[in-house]
């Protein structure tokens, strides 16, 4: 309860601060957003980082630029979804890539997901963003190689009583 697994296979792009996107209500306060590149030889399924309720889901037309650049976060095309969990909001986007033309999304609004659980794909070389709430610790560091459902990226209690995450 409380951890935050990689949505994706690939390497640790982005470990930064970022506003994220308007169209998801999340507002204009910087997130802590970690971002998984993977190449054309990772596997492409998408997991939930959480277990959760799936609250929005949005999708974004746009360009194609590579996806491992830091303007694809905002102009290329993605499908984005909210997930409520453990009393916080998180996003997960998919952004399709340079090659990448094709972006599925299985789950629907309202559908409950586990951590680990499929919610879509993309089709080569792109990239997730997870956007996590303000002062919540990165636990992996770019370059680092990360694997759906299993990597650990953060966990949303640490050091956070006032979000309601009790420790332990």
């Amino acid at each position: 309860e409380g951890l935050v697994v990689s949505p994706a296979d690939g390497r640790v792009s982005q470990v930064t601060t970022a506003p994220p996107p308007h169209e998801l209500g999340l507002g204009t306060t910087p997130m802590l957003r970690i971002s998984i590149f993977m190449c054309g030889f990772d596997c492409h399924v998408n997991r939930s980082p959480v277990s959760g309720r799936v609250e929005k889901i949005l999708y974004q037309p746009g360009k194609f630029f590579n996806a491992d650049l830091d303007k694809a976060s905002l102009d290329n095309e993605r499908n984005s979804v909210v997930i409520s969990a453990a009393g916080t909001r998180i996003a997960v986007v998919q952004i399709a890539g340079l090659i990448a033309r094709r972006i599925v999304c299985y789950v629907r609004e309202t559908q409950p997901l586990g951590v680990g659980e499929r919610f879509g794909m993309i089709r080569f070389g792109s990239r997730l963003d997870v956007y996590l709430p303000e002062g919540t610790p990165s636990m992996v560091a770019v370059g680092q190689t990360a694997l759906a459902g299993e990597t650990v990226l953060a966990d949303l209690r640490a050091g956070d009583e006032g979000r309601g995450f009790r420790a332990g």
